[in-house]
């Protein structure tokens, strides 16, 4: 390789997000944050755009619109236009953006459980109604939407806070259920609110299909938001944007900011130029670098776990760790307090997920086996 994932990196005192919340001790693998080193070609761009002293409001540029069109296309076959990208400081900001101009009092939004904690509690923000759609389990270890549940849940329209490719469980959504689910959607003239931050981050040769390259009448009813944060570790930089192709759609949501949705900073947008227009051979060398922690957290889990079941992810770096067996009161916790391992919570996820834990597999693999091995001791020791 050329680029070197293996390298571990001491990140206390940092400031990092992931490294301060636990004592010294503790392993975290909790937040949706890489151990790796950002790619070389961005950090030499930051440091050479730091070369002029000036850091003041900014807006984007061009050639950053014109990178992120480009590589949309590259990446998805997806025709996107300049002017239909909206810079913001985070997706969940778009998100929630998206919410309060859409979506009416007395209807739904749905959100598949499950998920991303701000996207479940998205709706609780605006006083909007929120259905909770659980996946349908299926052989083999995937996922699928219950098509007449969500038909039903957006019999009056609303919205549906779509997250593909999906966290935690690590669904790549295929074509044809993405074209299934926004069928049911435009028929009841609901919104598609699509967060597809993980876009790059598909495996086994599985390429990522955003909602609205499906048609141009999907297009119409679907905000996107993307960002280079995940695919290219930079999210401390605090840079995405939304894709709305329908004019009016477009300024309509623009217009929800209500003074609390500021400007992107210059070096998240100089960051996320040079990570669409030149980051592609540091992206594909993560792909397989993640790809084998997968397959190798995949067997380590079910040789070396007893009690914990892993379904394996399709995409992100993120697995959903069933923990049922164990018969534990929280796993999170047992995990945190025998093993020093720090995990994500499956109860922030789901109501109904208090036996699920979600491990950040973006590591140096030192980290994981170090991780798996904690939580192997813990397990061996509570069944002596």
């Amino acid at each position: 390789m050329t680029f070197d994932f293996d390298q571990v990196f001491d990140r206390h005192d940092t400031g990092s997000t992931k490294w301060s919340r636990y004592p010294a001790d503790v392993l975290p693998m909790w937040v949706a944050d890489m151990d790796f080193a950002a790619p070389p070609v961005i950090i030499e761009a930051l440091q050479q755009r730091l070369l002029h002293p000036l850091v003041g409001y900014s807006v984007a540029q061009d050639n950053l619109r014109e990178a992120i069109v480009a590589d949309l296309w590259n990446k998805f076959a997806w025709q996107v236009r300049p002017q239909e990208l909206i810079f913001l400081p985070g997706v969940e900001s778009g998100f929630n953006m998206a919410l309060k101009a859409l979506v009416q009092p007395q209807q739904n939004v749905v959100v598949q459980v499950p998920n991303y904690p701000p996207l479940r509690h998205a709706p609780g923000h605006w006083g909007l109604n929120k259905v909770e759609l659980e996946f349908v389990a299926q052989a083999g270890g995937t996922y699928a939407t219950p098509l007449d549940a969500l038909s039903q849940s957006l019999a009056n329209g609303g919205a549906l806070l779509l997250s593909n490719p999906h966290n935690p469980i690590g669904k790549v959504f295929s074509a044809q259920e993405l074209t299934d689910i926004a069928d049911i959607c435009l028929a009841h003239d609901a919104w598609i609110i699509s967060d597809e931050i993980h876009a790059e981050l598909c495996f086994d040769g599985r390429v990522h299909v955003p909602t609205a390259s499906l048609s141009p009448e999907i297009a119409k009813r679907t905000i996107t938001l993307m960002s280079a944060s995940k695919a290219y570790n930079i999210a401390g930089l605090k840079t995405s944007f939304m894709i709305i192709q329908d004019a009016a759609l477009r300024e309509r949501v623009n217009h929800a900011r209500c003074g609390m949705v500021d400007s992107v900073n210059p070096l998240g947008m100089e960051a996320t130029r040079v990570a669409y227009s030149e980051g592609a051979p540091w992206l594909a060398e993560l792909k397989t670098y993640l790809q084998a922690n997968r397959d190798w957290l995949v067997d380590a889990v079910r040789s070396r776990l007893p009690g914990v079941t892993i379904n394996v992810p399709q995409g992100t770096y993120l697995a959903w760790l069933d923990c049922s067996a164990l018969d534990l009161d929280n796993p999170q916790q047992f995990f945190l307090e025998q093993a020093k391992v720090g995990l994500s919570a499956g109860l922030d996820f789901g109501d109904q997920h208090q036996q699920f834990v979600r491990l950040n597999f973006g590591c140096p693999r030192s980290l994981l086996e170090e991780g798996i091995s904690r939580m192997e001791h813990a397990l061996t020791q509570r069944n002596t």
